[in-house]
């Protein structure tokens, strides 16, 4: 040991000092939200290279972004580590093992694919439009990155809730086609960079060894986030002798619906029996207050008794604000910023996040026009969007003004079906893709219409051309100090001192089209997101009105507020504002209770139940509700036995079905 792995332990507290220095192998470490996450995951990697136990030029660390790559090799710098450390995605690290293994063979690389989409389109023929083609290419990325046979994708799809875009039958026979057509091409695209990466270790000892032996110690940041083919990667990488350390938060799972399993990090022990799990304990980014309402939306039962530790002062209570409409929110938000931004205090260190897509657009030009420096961040802007796309070129082709052209572009974006705007209903039919396409339509149609109201002698060239600018405008520049506005979901991994969240209502939080337990426990982990990027404050608003397209309709405040101003029967540590919960008392009481009469409970457990459950009744070929019915699910999922005596207690549980499914049960609750 040399006098570096001393100096690299100071200045940690007892959980990252036992994160850095464990021995044990493989490890996970569980790190919440404002934990000092990547300054353990460096300091560990610098440590191990600084006792000697590890050799820099065989170490790889993989992340998710490339801006996540940068920083991690900006902060290994920092300490004093050299650029031998492979860091990458795992994409960009299966192309370069793929390059070298076809330079070495004297093999023409494939080209990457560049046009899916017409790909996709020229397979389904007419019968597509441009939402179908979307879907399919978003289902057919699902299969690949669940790692699913295409003869076992229609048992699959009906497990996960997923609404394929066609007949399983068709959309097993164009996945066949499209793979096909690669081939005929002589093309690759994104996803297969990772297929043929491990199909060249699995099919070949001799390489799988250089492989392994090249990159002997392997890092994954965002464990949590890992899709069942990055695992089979993952594994193929390790062999049977693999040191392993990942770090995550499965608190911060938000991508199940992109193919991502987060049981991965929370049955690490399960995967790697040998394994060591360390959490980290303290939250050093947010107040008490923060931290507490944070904690408060987590799903049952992921929920741990106590919120993290802070050695933080006590701060503001979050502030939960009911507005009349979203114009009047939009404005008052505007209002909020400018009140929290006092001399000599940055633009940038405030933020407005909402989420979808289609409401970052309508808040940014809501600040554009009460003159908030703002940019957006993330994901693509609005008219980046394929259907909005299309929309443009309509407008860009019109010659007759603005406010006479919208009756057609209303007309252009009607939905065929019952596709949700956020609204709170919306089919089952309707995919959770087409259900945003249709939020951004909306979205642009709302902006236009707010542009003739301000503009009655624009066009529709004038309108386009002003969108596009505004867009180009609102693009990410560092340098800029101003507002970030964007999505829950692209705010993952940032933090402020000031965020205001917008749009907290029934059909955004959560989302229109999460239906079941596991979609509703992560629209809650995305709401604890949100909230947690606060450090000193955060106000959260709703509004009691929302236009979508030409249709007004009224909405109730997220059910999630509940457990944040102690509206659900319990407290999270502070009170809201009076009149916002005596309004919403008497507004939505009923309605929380029929929710809860109705619904099934947004519980992990209880959805891993259920899987239990279908797999033991196909198995014993019954029905399921032979083996339990759901409300006896539901009653184990919140009781959580773990003695026969226990189980016996929940209703719908008796000797018989103690003798058949009892070990089975119980032996699932133990190992989760």
């Amino acid at each position: 040991m040399d006098d570096r792995s001393d100096e690299l332990l100071e200045g940690l507290d007892q959980t990252q000092h036992d994160a850095v220095s464990s021995t044990g192998n493989p490890l996970a470490i569980l790190a919440g939200a404002g934990s000092g996450k990547t300054r353990v995951l460096t300091r560990r990697i610098a440590h191990r290279v600084s006792t000697g136990s590890m050799d820099p030029r065989r170490t790889m660390a993989v992340t998710f972004t490339r801006k996540a790559a940068s920083e991690l090799r900006h902060r290994l710098r920092g300490l004093g580590l050299r650029d031998d450390i492979t860091t990458g995605t795992f994409h960009s690290l299966a192309y370069a093992q793929l390059h070298e293994r076809w330079a070495e063979r004297n093999v023409r690389p494939p080209e990457m694919l560049d046009r899916k989409f017409g790909v996709i389109a020229g397979l389904l023929g007419r019968r597509s439009d441009t939402s179908m083609i979307l879907d399919v290419m978003s289902e057919l990325e699902w299969i690949v990155a669940r790692n699913i046979p295409l003869d076992a994708y229609a048992f699959e799809a009906d497990r996960h809730g997923r609404t394929s875009p066609l007949p399983p039958a068709d959309l097993i026979q164009t996945a066949k086609r499209y793979n096909e057509e690669k081939r005929r091409m002589r093309v690759v695209d994104f996803d297969d960079l990772l297929t043929l990466a491990i199909r060249d270790i699995e099919t070949d000892p001799e390489f799988a060894s250089i492989i392994r032996w090249r990159h002997r110690h392997l890092f994954v940041d965002e464990f949590q986030d890992v899709n069942p083919l990055q695992f089979r990667l993952l594994q193929a990488w390790l062999g049977n002798e693999p040191d392993l350390c990942v770090v995550g938060d499965p608190n911060q799972a938000i991508y199940a619906w992109n193919g991502a399993d987060s049981w991965y990090l929370r049955r690490f022990e399960k995967h790697f029996p040998s394994a060591t799990v360390i959490k980290l304990g303290h939250n050093y980014r947010s107040t008490p207050e923060i931290i507490t309402a944070g904690h408060a939306v987590l799903p049952k039962p992921d929920r741990e008794a106590e919120p993290p530790a802070t050695d933080r002062a006590s701060g503001e209570d979050p502030v939960i604000v009911r507005h009349a409409d979203a114009d009047t929110e939009a404005v008052a938000i505007a209002r909020a910023l400018r009140d929290h931004t006092k001399p000599g205090t940055a633009w940038s260190q405030q933020a407005v996040l909402v989420r979808t897509n289609a409401q970052v657009a309508l808040l940014a030009t809501a600040l554009e026009r009460a003159r908030i420096p703002h940019r957006v961040r993330g994901k693509s802007a609005l008219v980046d969007t394929p259907e909005v796309k299309t929309l443009m070129r309509q407008l860009r082709q019109t010659i007759v003004p603005l406010t006479e052209a919208l009756p057609d572009l209303r007309a252009a974006i009607q939905p065929s079906g019952d596709v949700s705007s956020g609204a709170g209903g919306g089919g089952a039919d309707v995919s959770t893709a087409e259900a945003e396409r249709q939020r951004n339509r909306e979205a642009l149609f709302q902006l236009a219409t707010d542009h003739a109201a301000s503009f009655p002698n624009a066009s529709g060239i004038d309108f386009a051309n002003w969108l596009a600018a505004t867009a180009r405008k609102e693009a990410f520049d560092v340098s800029v100090d101003a507002v970030d506005v964007m999505t829950f979901h692209a705010a993952k991994g940032l933090e402020w001192n000031v965020v205001h969240l917008a749009g907290l209502e029934s059909g955004y939080v959560p989302i229109a089209q999460a239906n079941g337990p596991a979609a509703l426990s992560e629209e809650r982990r995305l709401l604890h997101v949100a909230i947690t990027r606060a450090r000193d404050k955060v106000l959260l608003n709703w509004a009691e009105r929302r236009t979508f397209g030409q249709r007004s309709s009224k909405r109730n405040r997220s059910p999630y507020l509940d457990h944040i101003d102690g509206g659900d029967g319990s407290s999270a540590g502070f009170d809201a504002q009076p009149e916002t919960r005596k309004n919403r008392a008497k507004q939505n009481l009923s309605k929380m209770r029929d929710n809860l009469e109705n619904s099934e409970p947004d519980s992990p457990l209880y959805l891993e139940l259920k899987e239990w459950r279908l797999a033991t009744a196909q198995e014993n070929d019954v029905p399921a509700y032979v083996v339990f019915n759901n409300k006896t699910l539901a009653e184990i999922a919140e009781v959580q036995p773990t003695t026969e005596e226990e189980l016996l207690s929940c209703s719908g549980v008796g000797p018989a079905k103690i003798s058949k499914y009892g070990d089975e049960v119980l032996d699932l609750i133990r190992n989760r």
